[in-house]
């Protein structure tokens, strides 16, 4: 069994802002990008979101049939590649939305990291100390990103990182990018705002702002990584293959379970979580540790399995004149 804490913010300082060098999505914030996003400031996000997710829970026998074939059809859904592909089949829309794929629809590039979602890049590159970039004109600390634990992300610092959107349409479950051994998990609490890409551009530190899971691994070959599930507006839930759903009344404290005393190791391409409703996952890797994939740039649709990045000492190996 794990124990449960409860974290206080304060206990961890947050480090000053710095300069940053990273990739960007995003072409700059505009005054149209913020008077888009200003209706989310006074939507009722958390009262939206549980009705969403009550809805997405019901099995409502042909109305939630209704509800995933229009959904499939506006948002243009690939069942062709689900495990079930049989609409009528799904009792419920969360059932609907976390649907497994067929075996062998995404299989692994030989590769140190491979890609551990369906989506789209929207930012990727080096921490600039403790920088992330989330547009231009908007930046976080790791130290925010983690829920305020400046220790954990002071392993970070001058690593790399990598933010990777799930659009409605994409297929919502998460995977290892590489062989790691769970240690900690940490939910923070936090606003619900969306994660879209006019989002990211109008709200200041967004990602460290929304509600998220921090989850910690440990490879013994690449080191301490973190994959943080970045919730959002009609997201329902977030959830894990070892805990199930985390957030399902949202308190509104830090929370963390420890896991050193067990031995839960996930294997590279192995489910480790999924999105009850779409958002955001952030990557964060020590300091040289991955070589970014040269073909991926900003707004590149991505698929899981493919090869995300190669171990930077392997990568120099094999172009010598790149180094």
């Amino acid at each position: 069994m794990h124990t449960e804490n409860d974290v206080k913010m304060q206990r961890y300082p947050l480090v000053r802002a710095a300069r940053y060098n990273q990739t960007s999505l995003f072409r700059g914030f505009t005054v149209s990008d913020r008077i888009k996003v200003l209706p989310q400031y006074l939507l009722p996000k958390q009262r939206l979101t549980s009705f969403a997710g009550r809805v997405a829970g019901a099995k409502g026998g042909s109305m939630t049939t209704r509800l995933i074939r229009w959904f499939v059809g506006k948002y243009g859904v690939n069942m062709d590649e689900a495990e079930n592909s049989d609409i009528a089949s799904y009792t419920s829309f969360n059932d609907f939305f976390t649907r497994p794929l067929k075996a062998g629809v995404r299989p692994l590039a030989d590769a140190a990291f491979v890609c551990p979602v369906d989506g789209a890049i929207s930012q990727f590159g080096a921490i600039d100390d403790h920088h992330i970039l989330q547009a231009k004109g908007h930046r976080f600390t790791t130290t925010e990103l983690v829920g305020g634990d400046a220790e954990l992300a002071r392993q970070f610092q001058h690593g790399a990182f990598a933010n990777l959107y799930l659009s409605p349409k994409d297929y919502h479950r998460l995977h290892m990018p590489c062989d790691g051994r769970l240690t900690r998990m940490i939910y923070v609490p936090g606003a619900l705002f969306s994660v879209n890409p006019t989002t990211a551009r109008g709200v200041p530190n967004l990602f460290a702002r929304n509600e998220r899971v921090v989850c910690v691994f440990e490879s013994e070959q690449y080191g301490p990584f973190v994959m943080v599930l970045v919730g959002a507006t009609i997201v329902g839930s977030m959830a894990t293959v070892w805990h199930g759903v985390v957030n399902p009344k949202r308190p509104q404290k830090i929370s963390e379970w420890t896991y050193t005393d067990q031995d839960i190791v996930l294997k590279k391409g192995e489910e480790m979580g999924r999105f009850l409703l779409g958002s955001t996952i952030v990557m964060l890797f020590k300091a040289n540790t991955i070589s970014f994939n040269p073909s991926w740039e900003p707004e590149r649709s991505v698929r899981l399995g493919e090869m995300m990045g190669d171990f930077v000492g392997a990568a120099a190996a094999r172009n010598p004149a790149a180094t």
